[in-house]
């Protein structure tokens, strides 16, 4: 739909337009597919119930299973920390070459026959499906998908690989010696240059044709409920090798495993599995994949079609969630929100709409602004209306239609994330700023006065009765508004250039209306806003 169309469209809710009914609910500007809601809304939390039944069984097994469970893997860890030092003894804490020789063949084979023997302790029962790869066949596992601490158990049964992992993980006594042992890629939160570090790392190790052990990765980056996967984050794709896909599945009627950001707690899922008979886990491996040329100069193309492939095979969708949804949800939390607010499937919104996080974090507080005072976290056309100091008019029940995408009467977090991008950033430009302060300086004196604000917006918003003495003492640092103020406050509030560029349209569709001598018409006017363009420009002003 063009602009005038969409102008249109509108004059034909505003009384008296002259246009269609007044009932008549305009068309909504054209929904890309790209940015339908994803098919999970939130797949970082978890609900377990867990019945009457069930809690009496938990207790009775846990009386005797917890207590020799957790002593068993207290033995185990214990037993297997003297073949982690002997393999790790002389070793700096970042390899810079693998662990050779005799001390491989024999710490190797121990650890893991410990590390089976750690999670059937635990009372895990393991299914593996397929066919183990090299690592001249596939330098690099991806696991997905990421949904606990008891995924670990995939190293196992992949011969214990090596891991990426934090720096602050391999000082954790006994833990991290054991963690040394599988040769980690360790990463640093203080190295500003530590992701280009770990990145050549990875592929150093990827490309050393077997004399590294193979890399197992978690592409996804965080936990999820295991209802899709997420985006998957390129670092294990980067090196342009073949990589194996890894599928993990827990096939049990109560799930105690799943660890996410709304849930239950480390020590509670431990205590809660610890208690059951036996916790079954699935652990297959796919056909390796092998990037094609344009794959392998385009990681994230390449991890798309893994996780694809991986997704077709689980049988659930994928989204374009990722940690950062996550570090949003919290920040949602923090400003008294539902912490689902914050999700709003951040690598598409920030590829699309060229936002990064501090942007849309910014976005949240003000979201926050309008929505915490209503239930759920949403904005209602009431409090849309309020935040914008404006009456529910037809005008106004367009502009929060526009944001309002699956239509169902609220906006929330991720549609007004885009509603702002796709439809007030646009049309907030220099040139709308200054045709919108021409438009309401009636007097062409360079300000614009309380009266000549209320004259133009009671027409553009159809309210004959509007009162904007609030609205205009927030723009006014006094007793008129100048350019630089009006320009200012347009640009700390894009929700109101729509309004500004819809009266602009109808005033357009009219003009175009009339008969072409009135329109050959000119009428010039001075321009306070850009005066090198006295002589060219045409007034904007019309005759209310």
């Amino acid at each position: 739909m063009n602009r005038c169309a969409e102008a249109a469209a509108v004059a034909a809710t505003v009384p008296d337009a002259g246009v269609g009914d007044a009932g008549l609910r305009p068309p909504m500007v054209p929904r890309q597919a790209s940015f339908f809601p994803p098919p999970v809304p939130n797949p970082f939390v978890q609900q377990t119930h867990i019945g009457t039944a069930s809690r009496l069984r938990i207790f009775l097994l846990g009386i005797i299973l917890l207590p020799i469970r957790a002593l068993l893997v207290a033995l185990i860890l214990l037993l297997a920390w003297p073949f982690a030092a002997i393999s790790t003894a002389c070793c700096p804490e970042k390899l810079t070459h693998p662990i050779t020789g005799w001390r491989r063949k024999v710490t190797e084979p121990a650890l893991k026959f410990l590390g089976r023997a750690l999670f059937f302790s635990m009372g895990f029962i393991v299914t593996v499906k397929g066919k183990i790869a090299s690592p001249l066949e596939a330098p690099i596992f991806v696991v997905a998908p990421h949904s606990t601490f008891f995924d670990g158990i995939a190293c196992v049964i992949a011969g214990l690989p090596s891991m990426v992992s934090r720096n602050e993980n391999a000082q954790v006594p006994l833990m991290g010696r054991l963690l040394r042992a599988v040769q980690p890629v360790l990463v640093s939160r203080v190295d500003p240059d530590s992701r280009k570090t770990t990145i050549n790392e990875i592929i150093k190790r990827a490309t050393s044709r077997g004399e590294w052990p193979q890399i197992l990765v978690f592409p996804e980056g965080t936990c999820t409920n295991r209802s899709c996967l997420i985006t998957f984050k390129p670092g294990a794709f980067i090196p342009g090798v073949p990589v194996q896909p890894i599928l993990l599945r827990y096939p049990n009627k109560l799930d105690t495993v799943t660890w996410t950001w709304q849930g239950y707690t480390f020590i509670q899922l431990c205590v809660l599995t610890f208690c059951q008979p036996f916790t079954k886990v699935e652990v297959e491996f796919l056909p390796v994949q092998v990037p094609n040329h344009e794959e392998k100069s385009d990681p994230v193309l390449f991890a798309n079609r893994v996780r694809n492939v991986m997704a077709d095979a689980l049988g659930i969708p994928v989204t374009d969630h990722t940690y950062e949804d996550c570090r949003l949800m919290i920040s949602a939390g923090q400003l008294t929100l539902p912490m689902e607010t914050g999700l709003v499937e951040f690598t598409k919104i920030s590829r699309k709409l060229k936002l990064d996080w501090d942007g849309i974090r910014k976005h949240l507080d003000e979201y926050a602004s309008i929505a915490s005072s209503s239930k759920g976290g949403r904005i209602g056309i009431e409090e849309f209306a309020e935040y914008l100091k404006l009456p529910v008019s037809d005008v106004l029940r367009q502009l929060f239609a526009l944001f309002d995408r699956n239509h169902d009467g609220s906006i929330d977090f991720r549609e007004y994330v885009i509603g702002l991008a796709v439809l007030c950033n646009p049309a907030n430009t220099e040139e709308i700023i200054q045709v919108a302060f021409k438009l309401f300086d009636v007097d062409e004196d360079g300000y614009i006065t309380e009266e000549e604000f209320s004259t133009i917006l009671q027409a553009s918003l159809g309210v004959p009765a509007l009162d904007v003495s609030g609205l205009f003492k927030e723009i006014a640092q006094g007793d008129s508004v100048s350019y630089e103020e009006f320009k200012s406050f347009a640009l700390k509030h894009p929700e109101y250039a729509k309004i500004f560029t819809t009266y602009l349209d109808l005033q357009t569709c009219l003009v175009f209306s009339l008969p072409e001598e009135v329109r050959a018409t000119p009428s010039i006017a001075s321009n306070k806003v850009s005066p090198e363009n006295h002589e060219e420009s045409t007034s904007d002003k019309k005759d209310d």
